[in-house]
């Protein structure tokens, strides 16, 4: 777990408040108390807090590429990142460390928008590109990574991991929203996008957002859906193989860490078939 946070000017490349943003940066301490780092430029600041799973040594963010023109700050894990970084190595890109968010860089100058769908994991994270002036944001399929943002009155645009950095920013309107406090007694949460207050929004799953200066804040992107077309399936021993296996891949691409990892065990059938499948690899 991780922690991100940003401000981005929408009208005009203005200079960003340090104070303000390392104070929204440390508001999230808990989410990583290994590393903290910012980065700001006209218009723009990113801000991140890092819990060190992968590339202990080398890892910090925010995380640049070579001539510094792409800034990443991400929260979360592409578990296929070791056989991105050998496809975009073939395509003539150099990596300095070891973790998986130097591929997110790296993805977006080949791919662009698209990276997200060679991304396998879990995410949240926010690129600035200089040279394109533009700030992309991305959430994973399933939503597992939070991301906040609210447009302000005076065309900032602010974004992280948690509600309350948010609340750090003077101008954000508390106001509550009457809507989502009704969804939250009907369901017990409150449905994306919709936030507690009427100005923060969440960025649904399988959702990306580009903003350029200048612009207007544009609706989210979807990028996936879980598909409902019926599938042949085979037989029940072909299910029963199956089912193993795509387990058994999905918790493999799960251990890789320079750090020791465990499972909450609690006794039922699917944590037990976890620990069980976790326990020879």
């Amino acid at each position: 777990m991780c922690g991100l946070v940003g401000i981005f000017h929408l009208r005009e490349a203005v200079e960003i408040e340090r104070e303000l943003l390392s104070r929204m940066n440390e508001s999230q301490f808990h989410r990583g108390p290994d590393e903290g780092g910012l980065h700001i430029e006209p218009g723009v600041g990113l801000g991140h807090r890092r819990l060190s799973i992968i590339d202990l040594a080398s890892g910090q963010q925010p995380l640049f590429n070579e001539d510094q023109s792409v800034v990443v700050v991400y929260n979360g894990e592409i578990y296929n990142f070791q056989e991105l970084v050998e496809e975009l190595k073939k395509y003539g890109h150099v990596f300095r460390t070891h973790c998986d968010t130097e591929v997110i860089v790296h993805a977006w100058e080949e791919w662009g928008e698209s990276c997200v769908n060679h991304f396998r994991g879990m995410f949240a994270f926010a690129i600035w590109d200089r040279n394109q002036q533009s700030l992309f944001l991305a959430r994973d399929r399933l939503g597992i990574k939070p991301f906040y943002y609210a447009e302000l009155e005076d065309g900032q645009f602010i974004f992280s991991s948690e509600l309350k950095a948010l609340m750090c920013h003077p101008q954000l309107d508390t106001k509550f929203d009457p809507q989502a406090i009704e969804e939250y007694f009907t369901f017990g949460y409150i449905p994306d996008p919709r936030t507690i207050f009427q100005q923060a929004k969440k960025l649904p799953p399988a959702h990306t957002l580009t903003l350029r200066r200048g612009r207007a804040v544009p609706t989210p992107r979807e990028y996936w859906d879980v598909p409902y077309q019926p599938v042949h399936v085979g037989s029940e021993t072909d299910v029963q193989y199956e089912l193993i296996e795509r387990l058994r891949e999905s918790i493999k691409i799960r251990l890789v860490a320079e750090v020791p990892l465990g499972a909450f065990l609690s006794g039922g059938v699917d944590s037990s078939a976890v620990v069980a499948l976790m326990a020879p690899a």
